[in-house]
């Protein structure tokens, strides 16, 4: 199930190739990955096979070298103050992939409060920059932890759009409107449908279909043979390891089954 490489990758290193290959063929965009994993897939993917992508410090710059994850860049290109990283945003010239505290069939994500919005149980993040995320840019998503938590059948509150509520808005709405990818600690997922519902797509390696079906809060489309999700390469475990990640930030992350 590893594969036929020489060295066995972790299910952290399967999921971060697995976050780099939702970079691939974006070109010269801005990339946006929020978490330790997707920053290690991006850097990846910078590295490898989208060297056009942009890559920022996580702050204001815009960076020309791909520094270790925590390490500061040496080779800055430009500075990327609020107006304009929003004028990118608008512009649909970012590729994002955001966290999600739930995500339901649709692909309509929350990261704002748990319980009804009047009189939450939990505060979060808030609603942020989701909304226009996810209707001006490709946006997908990372949860490093699998679970009915996360994946529910309704969320509590609507910050990421989904499919569903895309179309009900009209084209204005669905025009740049795209979920590539739900990226998990147990496999990879689309909406690659008739009815744009969530899709299994792949599972990671010593990872079963029924531990999927069994944490996830709705009915998933399994195809009947799923795939696993591609094995890192020699050198992109060696990029992965010893060039972005090599204080082991992802096994924190994804730590070993």
């Amino acid at each position: 199930m590893s594969g036929t490489g020489t060295t066995t990758a972790t299910r952290a290193e399967y999921c971060v190739v697995a976050c780099a290959e939702a970079w691939r063929g974006a070109g010269e965009v801005l990339a946006t990955p929020m978490g330790t994993v997707p920053t290690i897939g991006a850097r990846l993917a910078k590295l490898t096979f989208s060297p056009d992508l942009l890559l920022t410090d996580g702050e204001a710059l815009l960076i020309g070298d791909v520094p270790a994850v925590g390490a500061q860049a040496r080779v800055v290109e430009g500075w990327l103050p609020y107006r304009r990283h929003l004028a990118l945003v608008a512009t649909g010239r970012r590729q994002v992939m955001m966290g999600a505290a739930q995500l339901d069939r649709h692909g309509n994500q929350n990261i704002s409060c748990i319980g009804d919005w009047a009189r939450p149980r939990r505060q979060l993040l808030g609603v942020r920059g989701a909304p226009v995320n996810t209707l001006n840019n490709p946006t997908s998503y990372w949860v490093p932890r699998h679970s009915t938590r996360v994946f529910v059948e309704r969320v509590d509150m609507v910050c990421g759009v989904g499919y569903d509520r895309a179309a009900a808005a009209g084209p204005s709405a669905t025009r740049f409107h795209h979920i590539p990818d739900v990226i998990s600690d147990l496999g990879v997922f689309d909406f690659e449908t008739p009815d744009r519902t969530m899709r299994l797509r792949s599972l990671h390696p010593g990872v079963t279909v029924e531990q999927v079906t069994e944490a996830t809060g709705f009915a998933l489309t399994v195809p009947d043979q799923v795939p696993y999700t591609r094995e890192p390469s020699a050198e992109e475990l060696r990029l992965i390891r010893e060039v972005i990640d090599p204080e082991g930030l992802r096994e924190r992350e994804v730590p070993t089954a």
